[in-house]
């Protein structure tokens, strides 16, 4: 029996990862799905949003604090830097720094231009929420939202919005890493692969529910036509049974993606997460925890970072963190970003 020696966990592979059932490719060639994790060695740009939504109902206290915890840790860890960001908090005095509806739109020039190997940051510290999920694609019936600071006249943000912006548009080996520190944000991004801290996917693997509608629909999707996918995809609802079976269907054939993209979220879409106070400062409870658990132990695998951001908050918050992705990986590989 072979042992791995005690050290940090492997890097991310270079190579194109396959998965899931063979079928017929282009040409008659056999194929297989596939997608591509990012090294991280590319342009770095990062979207922070924090909303304490100052006299509204609701006010909170610490997502400013979150934004600029987060910015000077992604800074002084990963790289980024501070000409390549967007910040955007409501004690902004420039119009064009407030976290209006309008301008988290921005979420477009985040991934404007994207290349496999670049790395992407977007994080979000405010009030989520949900609403009657009308597309099918959520097992619970609902969509998650996320509340810019003038929800009250230009509505709020809806996850199928937050994917079609941000996650749809990336080619693969481009790497975007999302934290939403936010109520019901469980699936805040959209991302069909949800893990737990065993490392699992929680829902069946694709390779165990594969049928032809299936690849037809994620196939469709890899290649834009996305009137091919829903078309495959409805036919797969049509034939499910049980609406939490025909949701995470729906869900993985409409939104599977070739690009890495990772979504760290404060809680279940079930649960909400605490506007906290830590180390003598108002902050999100998630965004305190992701930033403690990296800063004690940067080379951790995604399966133990998980473990000890919800380790972090589990004596004192009900809320268990999540972690998504647009793909099936591998947990016990280094997390970068």
């Amino acid at each position: 029996m072979t042992l791995r020696l005690a050290g940090p966990p492997p890097r991310p592979p270079t190579q194109v990862q396959n998965y899931g059932p063979h079928f017929q490719g282009t040409n008659n060639r056999d194929a297989q799905l596939n997608f591509q994790y990012s090294q991280c060695t590319g342009k770095k740009k990062a979207l922070c949003v924090g909303i304490n939504y100052f006299g509204q109902t609701g006010e909170l206290r610490g997502c400013i604090n979150d934004v600029h915890n987060i910015q000077n840790f992604i800074m002084s860890q990963y790289g980024y830097k501070k000409e390549d960001m967007v910040i955007l908090t409501d004690d902004a005095t420039d119009p064009r720094g407030r976290p209006t509806r309008a301008n988290i739109a921005s979420m477009q020039w985040l991934v404007r231009g994207a290349q496999p190997n670049d790395s992407l940051f977007f994080h979000y510290s405010g009030h989520g929420g949900q609403t009657k999920d009308t597309g099918g694609d959520e097992g619970d019936g609902y969509d998650e939202v996320i509340y810019p600071v003038d929800y009250e006249s230009e509505g709020h943000i809806v996850d199928d919005e937050i994917h079609d912006t941000m996650v749809k548009p990336l080619p693969a080996g481009c790497r975007l890493t999302a934290i939403f520190d936010s109520c019901h944000s469980g699936s805040a991004m959209d991302l069909p692969y949800i893990y737990s801290t065993e490392g699992k996917v929680k829902e069946p693997n694709l390779v165990a529910e594969a049928g032809q509608g299936l690849l037809s629909a994620v196939t469709s999707y890899a290649r834009g036509d996305m009137g091919g996918a829903f078309k495959s995809a409805m036919g797969l609802v049509k034939t499910a049974t049980g609406n939490t079976q025909k949701a995470e269907k729906l869900s993985k054939a409409t939104r599977t993606s070739p690009a890495d993209v990772i979504s760290w979220s404060g809680c279940k879409d079930s649960q909400t997460s605490a506007d906290a106070q830590e180390a003598g400062q108002a902050t999100g409870a998630m965004s305190y925890a992701f930033v403690t658990a990296l800063g004690a132990n940067k080379q951790q695998s995604y399966q133990q970072l998980l473990v000890a951001i919800r380790d972090i908050l589990r004596s004192k918050y009900s809320q268990k963190p999540q972690l998504s992705s647009s793909h099936p990986m591998d947990t016990n590989i280094m997390f970068i970003c």
